[in-house]
């Protein structure tokens, strides 16, 4: 299936119109008519395109995987989709926990040594992000193996924007627990990566959702030793802004 077809499929599924799809997507009509009918490849609003159809966006925008992989069972089942919004309760750092909650801190690149050039990847020590404990088990992720991590630049689009936050299951961080084509935070020397991951018999391929401008890596086992590459977690979550 074309991304066209795949899209058609997901707004049939959520029972929406094409102007309906539109407005709770925030995007025109012309916009969908568009990418329907193959008008348009600007597959960047798969994200939020998915989310309102509640379909996998990774299968929507690469046709990867399940059409609901990843999908809560009140979103794969929705047959009309509405936003009802209940209270919205504010918090920062200073609000205490709830008991079914806990914090995940972020990983983040730090400079070793000034002017050396050379990073390492460590724990946060001010950032941090809230999550449920039974989303956390529901995803089989072990409260303290979630990390967050921040996805930087565009290879990943149109699934991760740059800015976009994922979680990561640390407990997830050997070769051997590498499902192909599954999402990966990655330390590669000291840089912090994001990326498909897919084990070949010499090693590994990396692989970014933009391939245009971001092809296929592959490092051999004696490479992945002398870059220092290593797998730092499975990601089990993503969010992002859609702008």
């Amino acid at each position: 299936m074309e991304f066209k077809d795949r899209l058609k499929a997901a707004r049939r599924h959520a029972k929406l119109n094409q102007t309906e799809l539109a407005e709770r997507a925030g995007l025109t009509q012309t916009s969908i008519s568009d990418l329907e009918r193959g008008k348009s490849k600007a597959t960047a609003f798969a994200a939020q395109i998915a989310s309102v159809c509640g379909v996998s966006p990774m299968w929507l925008a690469e046709g990867a995987g399940d059409m609901f992989k990843g999908v809560p069972d009140h979103q794969a089942d929705r047959v009309q989709p509405s936003v009802k919004l209940g209270t919205i309760e504010t918090w920062d750092d200073e609000t205490p926990l709830d008991d079914d909650e806990v914090y995940v801190p972020f990983l983040q690149e730090v400079e070793l040594a000034a002017g050396s050039g050379r990073f390492a990847i460590e724990e946060s020590d001010t950032s941090r992000l809230r999550f449920f404990k039974k989303d956390l088990r529901h995803n089989g992720v072990q409260f303290n193996n979630a990390k967050c991590v921040k996805v930087g630049g565009n290879s990943m689009m149109p699934v991760l924007r740059d800015g976009a936050t994922v979680g990561v299951n640390v407990g997830k961080n050997s070769l051997s627990d590498i499902v192909d084509g599954e999402m990966y935070a990655i330390n590669h020397n000291g840089q912090l990566r994001v990326k498909q991951v897919y084990r070949i018999p010499s090693g590994i391929r990396l692989r970014s959702f933009n391939r245009d401008e971001h092809p296929d890596e592959e490092y051999t086992f004696q490479q992945i030793g002398e870059q220092q590459i290593s797998i730092l977690g499975h990601v089990f979550w993503w969010a992002m802004y859609s702008r």
